[in-house]
C-alpha cells in the first residue's frame, strides 16, 4: 500500500462528542441553571411579598362586634315626644354615648359577668367612638324606635379588636395608655359569653374613611368609588384618543421629521415619572382651568395623560403585527385605505389594543404620586354623587388611601392599609385576567 492511498486517522467522529461540543453543552446547562435560578428568586420574592401583605392585611376583613340590647329612652332622645327627626337631631352623639354605656353596664350585670378592675369610663372606652354616631343615624332614620329596646350590634374599640386578632397582648396592654389588662380580661369574658364576637366585616368595603381615633370604623367605600370614577374618565378619553392617534401614525401619517418627532416624544413620555404628570395636572387643570381639587375628573385627566403613551405604543405594535398581505388584499379588491384599515386591520389588531388598554388602566389604577399633588390625600367621608355631578365631588382613591393610612399613628391603620392593598391587588389581578381573556377571545391566527 502506497503512502498516497494510506488512510489518515480522523480527528473527530459522529460517534464521539468532541471537547468543543462538550464545552457548548456545559455552557448551555449553566445558562439554564442561571435562568431557572433567576426565575426562582423572582417567584420567591413575589411569594414573600404576597404572603406578607396577606398576613398583615387579612384581619382588616374581620372585625369585633358587641351585641347588647339597648333601651332607647324617650326622655333622653326625644324630650318633646313628637318623634320629629329634625327636633331629635338636636341630641348629639354625646347624648347617645351615656345611653350605650349604661346599657352595656346593665346587661353585663344581668349576665353576671364580673367587671372587676374596669371603671364605667373604661367600660365605655371598650366601645368604638363610632357606636354612638351609628345609633344616632339609625334613630333619626326611624324615629319610631324611640321608647323601644332594640338589639344593637356595635363596633368594639380598636385595641379590643386588636386583642382578638393577636395584635394586642396583655404585655403590650401594660405599656399602652389606651387599654388595660383588666379591659382585655373583661373582653375575653364577654367573648366567652357570646356578647362579643369577631366575624367578617363587609363595612371595610362599603364604609367611608374614619378619623384617627376610630380605626375600627375606617372603610374603603369612598376610595373604591373614587377610583372607579377616575377609571371611567381614563377609559372615555384615553381609549379613543390613543387608538385614533395610533391608527393615524401607523397607517396614514407621512414619514417626515414632524411625525418622527411625535414618535420620539411619545416614547419619551412613556418613561416620564408619574409625579411630573401630577405637577402638570396641578398647574393646568387646577391652577389654570380652575377645576376642584380631589375631584375624580382631575385625577382622571392626569391619569389619561399618563396612560396615553402606553396605549399608543401597544396599539401601534398591534397594528404593525397585522401582516401587510391583509392590507394588500383589501386594496387589491378595490377597498379604500380607510376601509382596509377599519374593516380588516383594526379587527385583527383588536386583541392587542384591548390588552394594552387594560394594562394601561391597571397601571393608572395603582398610581399614587400624581393624585397626591392634586389634593386627593384629603380626608373625605361623604360619598360622591352619581356621574356626571359626582365627577366633581371630592373623593379619595385606593392607592392614596393606602398611603394615608400608613401615615397614621394607630397600628390598626397599618392593618387597614395592608387590607386595602389586598383589594387593590385583586382589582389589578382581575384587570390583567380580563386582558388575557379578551386576547384569547378575539385573537385570530393567519
Amino acid at each position: 500500500m502506497s503512502d498516497a492511498t494510506a488512510e489518515t486517522p480522523r480527528k473527530s467522529s459522529l460517534y464521539r462528542t468532541s471537547d468543543r461540543v462538550k464545552r457548548r453543552n456545559r455552557s448551555e446547562v449553566r445558562f439554564r441553571v442561571l435562568g431557572l435560578t433567576a426565575i426562582g428568586i423572582g417567584v420567591a420574592a413575589l411569594a414573600l411579598l404576597v404572603i406578607s401583605i396577606i398576613g398583615n392585611g387579612y384581619n382588616a376583613f374581620r372585625q369585633t362586634y358587641i351585641s347588647i340590647p339597648v333601651e332607647l329612652t324617650a326622655d333622653r332622645l326625644d324630650p318633646d315626644g313628637n318623634r320629629d327627626a329634625d327636633e331629635m337631631s338636636r341630641v348629639t352623639t354625646f347624648g347617645y354615648a351615656p345611653l350605650l354605656a349604661q346599657s352595656l353596664y346593665t346587661y353585663l350585670q344581668d349576665q353576671d359577668i364580673s367587671m372587676e378592675g374596669v371603671s364605667p369610663q373604661a367600660l365605655m372606652a371598650m366601645i368604638s367612638q363610632e357606636a354612638p354616631a351609628q345609633l344616632r343615624r339609625s334613630v333619626l332614620d326611624n324615629p319610631e324606635m324611640v321608647g323601644q329596646t332594640v338589639d344593637l350590634e356595635m363596633l368594639a374599640n380598636g385595641r379590643i379588636d386588636g386583642y382578638f386578632k393577636g395584635r394586642v397582648t396583655m404585655a403590650s396592654a401594660e405599656l399602652d395608655s389606651n387599654v388595660t389588662p383588666a379591659q382585655l380580661q373583661l373582653a375575653q369574658r364577654m367573648a366567652d359569653a357570646g356578647i362579643m364576637a369577631t366575624r367578617f366585616n363587609w363595612a371595610f368595603i362599603t364604609n367611608p374613611d374614619a378619623s384617627g381615633q376610630r380605626p375600627e370604623a375606617a372603610g374603603l367605600g369612598v376610595a373604591i368609588l373614587g377610583s372607579f370614577y377616575m377609571m371611567l374618565v381614563v377609559l372615555a378619553l384615553a381609549l379613543p384618543i390613543g387608538v385614533a392617534a395610533s391608527i393615524y401614525l401607523e397607517e396614514f401619517a407621512p414619514q417626515n421629521r414632524f411625525t418622527d418627532a411625535i414618535e420620539v416624544n411619545i416614547s419619551n413620555l412613556a418613561a416620564v415619572p408619574s409625579i411630573v404628570f401630577g405637577i402638570l395636572g396641578l398647574a393646568i387643570f387646577i391652577n389654570f382651568a380652575g377645576l376642584p381639587q380631589s375631584a375624580p375628573v382631575v385625577g382622571g385627566l392626569v391619569l389619561t395623560l399618563m396612560t396615553l403613551p402606553t396605549i399608543i405604543i401597544a396599539t401601534r405594535a398591534s397594528l404593525r403585527a397585522v401582516p401587510p398581505s391583509i392590507r394588500d388584499a383589501a386594496l387589491g379588491l378595490g377597498a379604500s385605505k380607510m376601509q382596509s384599515v377599519f374593516h380588516h386591520v383594526l379587527p385583527l389588531a383588536m386583541p392587542g389594543i384591548l390588552t394594552g388598554t387594560i394594562i394601561g388602566l391597571a397601571q393608572a389604577l395603582g398610581e399614587t404620586a400624581p393624585l397626591l399633588l392634586i389634593g386627593m390625600v384629603a380626608f373625605v367621608r361623604e360619598f360622591p354623587a352619581a356621574p356626571p355631578e359626582g365627577l366633581f365631588d371630592p373623593t379619595s382613591a385606593l392607592p392614596v388611601q393606602v398611603y394615608n393610612w400608613t401615615q397614621r399613628a394607630d397600628p390598626a391603620f397599618v392593618e387597614r392599609a395592608s387590607g386595602a392593598t389586598i383589594v387593590l391587588l385583586l382589582f389589578l389581578v382581575f384587570m390583567n385576567a380580563m386582558a388575557v381573556i379578551l386576547r384569547r377571545r378575539f385573537e385570530r391566527r393567519w
